[in-house]
């Protein structure tokens, strides 16, 4: 390679390096102006989602105390997740002759994956009743050694 050649190579490197150079500072520049236009939306949509979710889990506590909730608000537990409600049919009159799962929905909300597999669960009676006794030695009272 000749001196001319090698110039206009380094040339050539200077050029190409100082372009990228203004082409990222230009599309860095762009993105942050483009950043800060959105924000605004972004943050307003957060708060719309966050509002949703509250007014949907405050919706759930509140159902039983409805006009048009079909059971008794007494008999009515709330769990949240991955159930809403469980109503215990009777227990006012201290005879429970069933246990209904609810799920609270407003809107246009739809089961999630859980809440269709609990549904599905419940409707093919894989329901059952457990015991747990906590072992006597955990329970019972010790004596206190005076020191």
């Amino acid at each position: 390679m000749d001196f001319t050649t090698i110039i206009l190579v380094v040339i050539l490197l200077v050029v190409v390096y100082i372009a990228y150079k203004v082409g990222h500072r230009t599309g860095a520049g762009m993105m942050d102006r483009k950043w800060q236009e959105d924000l605004p939306g972004y943050r307003q949509d957060a708060i719309n989602r966050s509002r949703a979710v509250l007014g949907g889990h405050f919706s759930e506590q509140l159902a039983p105390y409805l006009p048009d909730f079909p059971f008794s608000p007494t008999e009515s537990r709330f769990i949240g997740k991955p159930i809403d409600l469980i109503v215990f049919k009777g227990a006012d009159g201290k005879n429970i002759d069933e246990v209904v799962f609810v799920e609270v929905k407003s809107g246009k909300s739809k089961l999630s994956a859980q809440e269709k597999n609990l549904k599905e669960t419940i409707d093919k009676k894989r329901v059952r009743w457990e015991e747990y006794r906590i072992p006597e030695d955990i329970t019972k009272k010790r004596d206190v050694e005076e020191g």
